[in-house]
């Protein structure tokens, strides 16, 4: 079902107060916070048109709305459409100037992962399955996310990345392009309340799987350019 203008632009108001907030969002704090032109109770009724398309839904009764995985999968589309890269490319472009001059490979993708982790909002992973080498990076960053002080949380991550690294050949993932994986999207169990952001390059002639891994709650309008910009500029430059 297509949604309409209005449904679409409280959707997207949602989901990017709730990557924002870290809470469900009532209609009181969109009237609020965004001059839509729509009363409260207009936008409530959108919202529960879009809660009974499965877009959203109500973690419990007196509480606002929460994005579901097919409101994420909404928004993820039309990021990976928009082909934003362009506008992150320009800020990592130094990054990589510095990270060309290491002394080896290895030393290379250190300074990648060190560059997309200080850009990124997850934990940035890079495996070469060639040489069987994994580099992750970003612990205190992803672990400050409010999901985490739920030590059962936690766990589950660590589980989740666990079995991620495990089966990572499972994943369909063309080169130069990305693939988001949103909840139980990805083949593997334990991945119900995180997401993947993904994508394969050639790292000083290494097969490369570069991703960044997270929170459902994730910033992909962040993540997804970011990827894009990293594989975009390594082809460009033959790296």
């Amino acid at each position: 079902m297509t949604l309409s203008e209005r449904q679409e632009e409280i959707l997207n108001r949602i989901i990017r107060e709730h990557i924002h907030r870290a809470e469900p969002i009532s209609s009181d704090c969109l009237k609020n916070k965004y001059k839509m032109g729509l009363s409260a109770a207009t936008i409530r009724n959108e919202m529960q048109k879009l809660t009974d398309m499965g877009y959203l839904y109500q973690p419990h009764t007196s509480a606002g709305r929460v994005p579901a995985d097919k409101g994420y999968r909404y928004l993820v589309d039309r990021l990976i459409s928009e082909k934003a890269e362009d506008l992150i490319k320009a800020e990592i472009l130094d990054e990589i100037e510095k990270a060309k001059k290491a002394r080896d490979s290895f030393t290379f993708l250190q300074e990648i992962s060190r560059t997309l982790s200080s850009f990124s909002s997850g934990l940035v992973f890079l495996h070469l399955p060639g040489e069987g080498i994994c580099l992750r990076e970003g612990w205190v960053r992803v672990f400050r996310d409010p999901e985490f002080s739920d030590i059962k949380y936690a766990r589950k991550f660590l589980l989740m990345l666990d079995l991620f690294e495990k089966n990572i050949d499972n994943f369909e993932v063309n080169d130069f392009s990305v693939k988001v994986y949103i909840g139980s999207e990805a083949p593997i169990p334990r991945s119900r309340d995180f997401s993947i952001v993904m994508s394969k390059c050639s790292l000083r002639k290494n097969e490369t799987v570069l991703a960044i891994l997270g929170p459902k709650r994730m910033s992909y309008s962040k993540n997804i350019p970011l990827i894009n910009s990293i594989v975009t500029i390594l082809r460009e430059n033959g790296l």
